[in-house]
């Protein structure tokens, strides 16, 4: 009952609105149905219609389980109002949709929307395999240490360029253009596209992400602006939470170790605080990951499976550095607080329906991730993401110190390096996006096979080089090498003789058994 993994790209509600109309539209269940003394053919009820359709959402890899059976009957009602379904009288558009035995069928045609046309950012492709060298080379930055980096280096930089320019000025003929605050910037956005496009491994970003949404100052602004727990400190305070939403929140998040025994408390007080606190975070203008990353975070939901959870954390750790800090801050401390309180065995159910996991998924799922347009399924997107962060905010939104690092190394490189301009030097580094060469189809396709097969039988050699790794782990690490890519296995050992020849497969000499004769001496006489 699984439909295709949607790929990332814009406008991928549509995508999957299309996709899961088309497999409702051919594989649900019709058949022959009485109601008031007369047969109808070929229809279904709306019961029926939701648990089929229930099901298939939380085994589908683009929604997954947290799918609640409420949200499949509000997606039935649209597709009732878009006419995906209309009842057996053929009425739609303004009838309503409840989870019970009416009948419905399907119109003559099913309506699919159309993708609206989309400009690209660029009109040159990108020459992907020359960014593939930075990229590895960016990625070994994660298992260093971080300098500590502030808004003062501007200055401090620039300072200290400027002193070595002098000095150097009157021995070499080369100079090294000033590094000002604009390039420092230009250096952040690099490394961020760079690092985004590596780890959602896809050729491009140019339909996910524009440039010109990379704004440094605030990816600066989260990573050093922040409290001993990684939290956003804003220097605005009428950006900050409101003093009474701070408190209704603080004393959710300790409950009930925040109640103050002096004051006052009723019975159903802990719903009125929330109902407070949910409120506020309903009437922002936006949500908090913003209009205008909403195809970006869309796109990121394909990753939401099990073996690419680790892939979903690193770049949901880098999308949510994109935030304005007013925004990430507010997100920080509503998954801090939604999360104690789904944990929590001593809050009492604040819903009569639903535990309060999943109160909390579904009234803050609309405040985290929305459209500006209306979306069809917005709702279930972010209830998947919602309940995403929940479990993995500590990781999510934590700083990832492998950014400093490398912005830091580039920074010292450009301080000892003679360049005659450093625009030459950043496109060296970071190749530009906008003056590409552009390359057929079939090029790219043929490049990303040889870079991918290069780097493959890169690692195959560092495995065989590697002299830390003993002779039975190596051995492991080959044959399960071998597993996953037999091609290129085998145009490195072609035959059992050059494996022999890499393990030094020599026959092992027994040592001789300790004789239990006397040894003969010769005589020294003639």
């Amino acid at each position: 009952m699984e439909t295709r993994v949607v790929s990332p790209g814009p406008y991928r509600a549509t995508k999957l609105w299309n996709e899961v109309t088309k497999y409702f539209r051919a594989e649900m269940p019709r058949k022959k149905h009485r109601q008031h003394f007369k047969k109808y053919g070929n229809c279904f009820t709306a019961a029926e219609a939701i648990s089929w359709l229930h099901e298939l959402l939380r085994k589908n890899s683009n929604f997954g389980p947290e799918v609640t059976r409420q949200q499949t009957i509000q997606l039935l009602r649209k597709f009732l109002k878009n006419h995906v379904i209309e009842d057996v009288k053929g009425r739609w558009g303004s009838e309503n949709l409840d989870d019970n035995q009416n009948l419905y069928r399907f119109p003559p045609a099913s309506p699919v929307k159309i993708l609206p046309r989309r400009c690209p950012l660029r009109e040159n492709a990108e020459n992907i395999p020359k960014e593939t060298e930075s990229v590895f080379k960016l990625s070994n930055y994660s298992r260093r240490t971080p300098k500590k980096y502030d808004f003062q280096e501007y200055q401090e930089n620039t300072e200290n360029i400027k002193g070595e320019t002098m000095q150097m000025g009157t021995e070499k003929t080369a100079h090294i253009r000033q590094i000002t605050p604009a390039d420092i910037e230009e250096i952040w956005r690099s490394i961020i596209m760079l690092h985004l496009q590596t780890v959602l491994g896809i050729p491009s970003l140019e339909e996910v992400l524009d440039p010109a949404q990379v704004i440094p100052q605030y990816i600066i602004y989260n990573m050093t602006n922040t409290s001993k727990r990684g939290v956003v400190l804003l220097q605005e305070k009428s950006e900050d939470l409101p003093h009474w939403v701070l408190s209704a929140m603080k004393c959710l998040a300790n409950w009930p170790r925040s109640i103050d025994m002096n004051q006052p408390t009723y019975a159903g007080f802990e719903r009125d605080v929330f109902k407070t606190v949910a409120d506020y975070f309903l009437k922002l203008p936006e949500p908090l990951l913003t209009f205008q990353y909403y195809e970006l975070f869309a796109n990121i939901l394909e990753l939401l499976q099990p073996h690419l959870e680790r892939v979903a954390i690193e770049a949901l750790q880098i999308c949510c550095l994109l935030l304005p800090p007013p925004n990430r801050r507010k997100l920080q401390l509503l998954m801090r607080m939604i999360s104690r309180m789904s944990e929590n065995v001593d809050m009492p159910r604040l819903h009569d329906a639903m535990g309060n996991r999943s109160l909390m998924i579904q009234t803050f799922s609309r405040c985290v991730l929305c459209c500006e347009e209306e979306v069809d399924l917005d709702e279930l997107l972010a209830v998947r993401l919602v309940s995403f962060l929940m479990d993995h905010h500590q990781e999510i939104l934590n700083i990832p110190s492998y950014l400093q690092v490398a912005v830091q190394d580039h920074l010292e490189t450009l301080k000892t390096t003679e360049i005659e301009c450093l625009g030459d030097e950043l496109s060296t580094i970071f190749p530009t996006y906008s003056f590409c060469r552009r390359i057929t189809s079939q090029e790219f396709d043929e490049q990303r096979i040889s870079t991918s097969q290069a780097a493959v039988a890169e690692l195959l050699e560092n495995i065989i080089k590697d002299r830390r790794l003993s002779l039975k782990e190596k051995k492991k690490k080959l044959k399960q090498f071998q597993k996953e890519y037999p091609q290129i296995y085998r145009n490195r050992f072609p035959n059992t003789e050059s494996e022999a020849i890499l393990f030094e497969d020599k026959p092992k000499i027994k040592q001789p058994m300790l004789s239990l004769r006397k040894p003969k001496f010769r005589t020294m006489r003639n």
